[in-house]
């Protein structure tokens, strides 16, 4: 016997093949596995901004479950009712606490903190829900105030500046600083120009050391030849050199005193004119005589041939 479906059934059958499906990857997606086995608690909390469900929980930076609904709850307004999904091999402690963190952007989830009791929950106990301030909670409770304390000192330190940067005396300084800085960009050039000549500098050094050194060896020939003109001067016979000179100059002293008496014969010999003009006369006629030999030798030697 053949058994044969009609449209109908077979239309039935994958529409709620499709719901299954579909319901199964939702879940998913949630981060839901309905096939692994949970225990599930409860936690109240005043605010949950930035919690959505299927938000993490985590226990020691560890995943341990997961948030499986958020409800409002309308019998004690200001609350909201937070069920959390844990694996069921978790057992909590009496005292364990679901504490709400939120990170910098504003993302939040669940951390356990675990009790100390010995004692075990049973699954659908409810845990104490601890609110944590976030960033910006940290910075609306902290540091607004210390910002808003802060205004009036900014404001006067503000005040203060425009006053000491409205002094003339300020102006002048800076003026006087921009100079400074002119003169020592301008010494900073001179002092480069100063460093590009240091070769030729240190060149011209070293020749003036070489001659130095040439003039110093020169200075020591020298040195030892006054030391042996020395010695020889200190064995030389001075003291009878002196008086023989002494004794010249005397002698010299008394021909001039001779030279210079008109009635000695040197001085009638050098002050007599009459003597003079003789002797100027004498000395024409024997040049006059010594032409005329040359001119007229036959006048005064005559030759005899035998």
């Amino acid at each position: 016997m053949t058994f044969k479906h009609s449209k109908e059934f077979t239309i039935g059958l994958s529409v709620i093949i499709a719901m299954v499906v579909l319901y199964f990857g939702i879940e998913f997606l949630k981060g839901n596995n309905i096939f692994k086995p949970a225990n599930y608690y409860t936690a109240t909390y005043t605010d949950v901004a930035g919690l959505a469900q299927s938000a993490p929980v985590n226990l020691n930076g560890y995943k341990v479950g997961l948030v499986n609904s958020i409800q409002y709850d309308y019998e004690h307004p200001g609350h909201v009712i937070v069920e959390l999904s844990l694996d069921k091999e978790l057992r909590l402690p009496e005292g364990t606490q679901a504490v709400l963190v939120t990170d910098m952007l504003g993302t939040a989830s669940i951390s356990l903190n675990m009790g100390t009791s010995t004692n075990m929950l049973e699954s659908g106990a409810e845990l104490p829900g601890i609110n944590t301030p976030g960033l910006m909670g940290n910075i609306t409770d902290e540091l607004l105030p210390s910002v808003a304390s802060m205004v009036p000192k900014i404001d006067s330190l503000i005040t203060s500046l425009n006053t000491l940067v409205s002094d003339p005396a300020i102006k002048s300084s800076l003026d006087n600083i921009d100079a400074t800085m002119l003169n020592l960009k301008n010494g900073s050039s001179n002092l480069a120009t100063v460093m590009n000549r240091m070769p030729g500098i240190a060149n011209d050094a070293a020749a003036t050391v070489s001659n130095f050194r040439t003039m110093s060896t020169s200075l020591v020939s020298i040195s030892g030849d006054l030391s042996e003109v020395s010695a020889k001067l200190k064995d030389m016979p001075l003291d009878a050199t002196v008086q023989n000179l002494y004794a010249t100059s005397q002698s010299l002293n008394d021909l001039i005193k001779k030279l210079n008496e008109p009635n000695s014969t040197l001085g009638r010999l050098i002050n007599d004119e009459t003597l003079y003009r003789n002797l100027s006369n004498a000395s024409a006629s024997l040049d006059s005589l010594l032409i005329d030999v040359k001119k007229n030798p036959k006048r005064y030697i005559s030759i005899k041939l035998l």
